[in-house]
């Protein structure tokens, strides 16, 4: 037996997409999204190989995960492209794109490339018990660099990365192990040159 019926998990989507234009439309995703989820909820993603984002109750959702990491955002689109629905399971991925509001000189998108998206978990009543995005971070940094190039950058996220260039953690990350040393940064930093020099 299905965990939930399709019809409404894809109601649960329809709502939830619309949820999302209207929150592109606005710049607020707290308002339009923050209902979706309940109040246990937790929302997650990477961050790299030593830190997540933790989003733990719909208010931290509501506060942090749409509310302060999406504050200079509020201009880029996530257009979803696919969206697969496993009623068994109560589960989605939905898979978005991250499209900046300039274009480049050649007329091109600031685009972040690779795979975006979103896994929820359904809870039943049009809400989500979890959500994991997952983007290529190395390709965010990489339309960062160039937004910063091209003046583009919003200064709410300049602001962001500027601290965390300090060292300082943003709300709602953490690290997932204690850091390894510094003579032990070295000695991988220099196995990782020798295999790359001499095979």
């Amino acid at each position: 037996m299905p965990a939930f019926p399709r019809e409404e998990l894809e109601e649960m989507m329809d709502r939830w997409l619309e949820a999302n234009r209207n929150a592109e439309r606005e710049g607020n995703w707290s308002k339009y999204l923050g209902v979706h989820y309940t109040d246990d909820a937790v929302y997650r993603w990477n961050m790299g190989p030593n830190e997540e984002f933790w989003a733990r109750g719909v208010d931290e959702i509501r506060d942090v995960a749409l509310g302060y990491q999406m504050k200079g955002f509020e201009d880029w689109s996530y257009p979803y492209e696919t969206v697969l629905i496993d009623e068994k399971q109560g589960q989605v991925v939905g898979f978005w794109r991250q499209v900046a509001p300039f274009k480049r000189d050649d007329g091109t998108d600031y685009e972040i490339a690779g795979v975006g998206g979103s896994w929820f978990k359904y809870a039943g009543d049009f809400k989500w018990s979890w959500q994991r995005d997952f983007f290529d971070l190395a390709n965010v940094k990489s339309i960062f660099f160039e937004l910063a190039g091209a003046g583009h950058l919003n200064p709410v996220i300049r602001e962001k990365v500027h601290r965390q260039a300090k060292g300082e953690m943003l709300p709602g990350h953490e690290k997932l192990r204690e850091e390894p040393g510094r003579i032990e940064k070295v000695k991988n930093a220099l196995a990782l040159v020798r295999i790359a020099v001499f095979g």
